[in-house]
């Protein structure tokens, strides 16, 4: 089977992030290659959709015969014996059960050994979902090693070069990517440099605006003053806010990623969260064993069977 959707969890895209060419010319070419050669099903970022919005501070590159472009290989990459429906059921299925987790292995990761490592770990240790950094090889290279749902980018790595995102921005581009890309499956990530009440504000516009998944960060704004498990709640603290507040605004599922451990992870889908997403818990470590053991005590802290896939890879097996 070869199925299609996008998360929009990536706002930005620079030059050398997407297969490490200019991706002001080639970009959503590349991601939507991303998608076409996956056997699984693959979700795609804001990020590799729109790579010249913020370089060219327009949207002129968002030409109608890239979008009909983008359309077409979606569609082609989702036409299998699946319909629209199935496909949604087989990205959402997790969610709808509230014990989504989703594995990260970031958004600058080209590293074909760490993507590797990584989605082996999330694969072996129970995940139900991963993420990688926008480069269609690597989503060969994933869909080879796992049955579970790809998504493609994240945008927290901008902010240490000083990159923010407004509300309006990440509203605008959800609406051309929702008009892009009609019947996939969209998540938007609400950034945390917005107050909270304007985060919740957010999340209901992009509600509205046809996500399907809304999730929220804030670990990077988070400076723990102490040590061991008391730490490592101050580190979540601003995304289980964020988690709490949306997940009561919004209808559609809530993920609750960035900071979050074995520690706080149960505490996110008490807050309201549908699913968490986990990063540097996992891919700052250099084994992969260890990787494979960090992400099954987060599956067993959420209740996850040590094989939480069983819908998905029998699906993939038609």
């Amino acid at each position: 089977m070869a199925a299609a959707s996008v998360a929009l969890s990536s706002v930005v895209q620079t030059p050398s992030l997407c297969n490490g060419r200019d991706s002001r010319a080639s970009g959503q070419e590349a991601t939507t290659s991303a998608v076409s050669f996956s056997s699984r099903t693959v979700y795609t970022s804001l990020s590799s959709l729109l790579p010249s919005v913020f370089q060219a501070k327009n949207f002129s590159g968002y030409s109608k015969s890239r979008a009909k472009y983008a359309r077409n290989v979606v569609k082609a990459a989702a036409s299998s014996a699946r319909s629209d429906e199935e496909i949604r059921e087989f990205c959402l299925k997790q969610f709808s059960a509230r014990k989504a987790l989703k594995v990260i292995a970031g958004l600058h990761n080209f590293d074909r050994k760490s993507v590797a490592d990584v989605v082996i770990a999330a694969e072996k240790g129970g995940a139900t979902h991963v993420d990688i950094a926008c480069d269609a090889d690597l989503v060969r290279l994933a869909a080879s090693l796992t049955s579970l749902p790809v998504e493609i980018g994240n945008y927290d790595g901008f902010y240490k070069s000083g990159r923010v995102f407004s509300a309006e921005e990440v509203l605008d581009l959800t609406r051309r990517t929702r008009s892009l890309l009609p019947k996939v499956v969209l998540s938007v990530t609400v950034p945390h440099t917005l107050p909270l009440d304007e985060q919740v504000s957010l999340a209901e516009k992009l509600e509205t605006a046809g996500a399907d998944l809304i999730q929220t960060e804030g670990g990077t704004s988070s400076a723990p003053s102490a040590p061991g498990v008391h730490g490592l709640i101050e580190k979540a603290a601003p995304t289980l806010a964020a988690a709490w507040s949306i997940s009561r605004a919004v209808k559609v599922p809530v993920i609750c990623a960035s900071g979050l451990s074995d520690v706080t992870s149960p505490m996110a889908i008490t807050a309201g969260a549908a699913g968490v997403g986990i990063g540097s818990a996992v891919n700052k470590l250099n084994d992969q064993l260890a990787m494979i053991a960090a992400v099954r005590s987060i599956a067993d802290s959420l209740g996850l069977p040590a094989r939480s896939n069983t819908l998905l890879s029998s699906m993939v097996a038609h």
